[in-house]
């Protein structure tokens, strides 16, 4: 694990040594702030009004939590491509990746110290929005427990985007390619949901299955459901094997 850990604190150190690190984070806070604002102004124009209609009962998680994390998905498709973009094709082209592979480093520790340093941006990220959470409630009462499993959906999905763009950063050298082609990859993942609604039955059913947001639907109402923890973990697991063996075919042709 010290090598491990070793890895992940380089690839952290090597986000913030650059102002990629502090743009990234201010441009997800940015967003969120934004995307929080919006449900926050409708759910206060609504209690006004409930105020004049005292049997109207308005849930604050059901309509300004709930769609900020499901926003925080679409911020996911814009922020995450720019983190994973360099972690190996910037290693190609500078040529550091040689360094890399002739080193007394296994594969599984390299690739578990990006991924885990990709994290660790990630998670400090998230860690921005605790602030717009804990406006709410200083002046409200919301519900603790649908906010702190949308938080473990959000790490979970954050990590089958990492994974897998770790996993097409490997295959080229090029980190504008790498981030177009990621992007592409997570949209067509997002959108898998809505495509699953001109299909028929059978096949609907699977395109729901793999649609990675569908599994986030009941993070966000405070379900934890093992079925979806276990998709989320096989989706991390099966991008990791996909960047090992990528980088496994690049140590056999250098």
């Amino acid at each position: 694990m010290r090598n491990v850990a070793a890895i992940a604190q380089r690839e952290l150190n090597a986000y913030f040594s650059s102002p990629i690190g502090y743009v990234l984070i201010g441009f997800f806070a940015l967003l969120f702030g934004w995307f929080f604002y919006v449900p926050l102004a409708f759910f206060e124009q609504q209690s006004m009004q409930s105020a004049m209609n005292p049997g109207q009962a308005l849930n604050i998680n059901q309509m300004l939590v709930g769609p900020a994390f499901m926003n925080t998905t679409v911020i996911m498709l814009l922020v995450f491509p720019l983190i994973t973009m360099r972690t190996y094709s910037e290693e190609k082209r500078s040529g550091t990746i040689e360094l890399l592979l002739t080193s007394p480093l296994t594969d599984v520790e390299i690739i578990l110290g990006k991924f885990l340093g990709a994290m660790a941006l990630y998670t400090a990220m998230l860690s921005i929005t605790l602030i717009h959470m804990s406006i709410l409630f200083i002046f409200g009462d919301p519900e603790w427990k649908p906010i702190a499993t949308g938080y473990l959906g959000l790490l979970l999905m954050g990590g089958c985007f990492l994974s897998l763009g770790l996993f097409i950063s490997s295959l080229t050298k090029n980190q504008i390619v790498a981030a177009m082609a990621t992007f592409a990859v997570f949209l067509m993942l997002w959108v898998l949901n809505w495509i699953s609604t001109f299909v028929g039955p059978t096949t609907q059913a699977v395109l729901a299955h793999l649609s990675i947001t569908e599994h986030f639907d009941d993070f966000a109402k405070g379900i934890i459901d093992t079925k979806h923890v276990i998709y989320y973990l096989s989706f991390i697991a099966f991008g990791l094997f996909l960047t090992m063996k990528s980088v496994d075919s690049e140590r056999w042709r250098g």
